[in-house]
C-alpha cells in the first residue's frame, strides 16, 4: 500500500508529461474574437487582474490554482491538491467541457464543442504565456477525445453498501476524513461529480495514469456505488 501512495505522489505531480495534443496551427486573431465570450470573467494581456475568474496570463505550463489572491472553487482546489497542471492537453479538454476535468468548477461557461475553435482560442491564450513547451510549432493530426457521459449511466443509482466493500482500494490513499494532504479528498462530492469524475479517468480526459487504472477496472455500477458511498460517509 505504501509504494502505492508513492507512486500516486509521484505522478499526481508529473502526470502526463509527454504531449498528447499538439498546436496544429490555431488561428490566435480568430481566436481573440472568440474569446470575447471569456473575457466578462477573465482578462488577459497587460495589466489583466482577476475578476470573477482569474487572469489568463502565463498559463500554459502552470500548476492550476496558482493565481495568488483569488479564491478557487473546492473543485479547482481539489484539482490543484492532485497535481493539474495546464498543459495543452488539460486545456483542450476543460475549456471543451469544465465540468468534466474539474468537479465543482465555479466555471459556468457551456464549454467550445468545436475543436478549431478550441485551438484557437488557446493559439490566442498561448501569446501570453512565455514557455509553453509542451505545443510544438506544427503536428500533422489534432487528437480530440470523447469525454461524453451517457444519461443511462449517470442515471444508475449506486448502493452504498457496496461501495464501501468496494473502497478499500480508494481509501488506502484517500483518507475518509476528507483531509487533503496532498492527495485530494473524495468525500462529500455529489454523486454525478463523483461519476464524472472517474470516468473522465477511464476515457482518458483527466490526465492520472494510477487514476486511469484504477477506474479502468470498475464496472459502471461499481462506479456508482463508490459515488453512493463517499457522498454520505460520516
Amino acid at each position: 500500500m505504501s509504494s502505492l501512495r508513492n507512486t500516486i505522489s509521484t505522478v499526481a505531480i508529473a502526470a502526463f508529461a509527454a504531449v498528447a495534443h499538439a498546436d496544429v496551427g490555431g488561428d490566435a486573431e480568430r481566436g481573440e474574437n472568440l474569446f470575447r465570450q471569456c473575457s466578462g470573467c477573465h482578462q488577459v494581456g497587460a495589466g489583466a487582474e482577476d475578476r470573477v475568474g482569474p487572469h489568463l496570463n502565463g498559463i500554459f505550463d502552470s500548476p492550476a490554482g496558482d493565481s495568488e489572491g483569488y479564491r478557487y472553487s473546492n473543485g479547482m482546489e481539489r484539482a490543484a491538491a492532485g497535481g493539474l497542471i495546464w498543459t495543452y492537453e488539460t486545456l483542450d479538454a476543460y475549456i471543451k467541457d469544465p465540468r468534466s476535468l474539474v468537479s465543482q468548477t465555479r466555471m459556468s461557461f457551456g464549454g467550445f464543442d468545436d475543436q478549431q475553435d478550441r485551438d484557437d482560442v488557446l493559439a490566442f491564450l498561448r501569446r501570453f504565456s512565455d514557455n509553453p513547451q509542451d505545443i510544438p510549432e506544427s503536428a500533422p493530426t489534432a487528437v480530440a477525445v470523447d469525454h461524453e457521459i451517457a444519461p443511462e449511466i449517470l442515471a444508475i443509482v449506486g448502493d452504498p453498501a457496496y461501495g464501501e466493500y468496494l473502497s478499500g482500494e480508494c481509501t488506502a490513499c484517500h483518507q475518509t476524513s476528507g483531509a487533503a494532504n496532498g492527495i485530494p479528498s473524495i468525500t462529500h462530492w455529489p454523486s454525478e461529480d463523483f461519476v464524472i469524475a472517474m470516468h473522465a479517468y477511464k476515457d482518458g480526459v483527466r490526465q492520472h495514469p494510477v487514476m486511469q487504472m484504477m477506474a479502468g477496472r470498475l464496472s459502471n455500477e461499481e462506479i456508482a456505488a463508490l459515488a453512493a458511498y463517499f457522498k454520505d460517509i460520516e
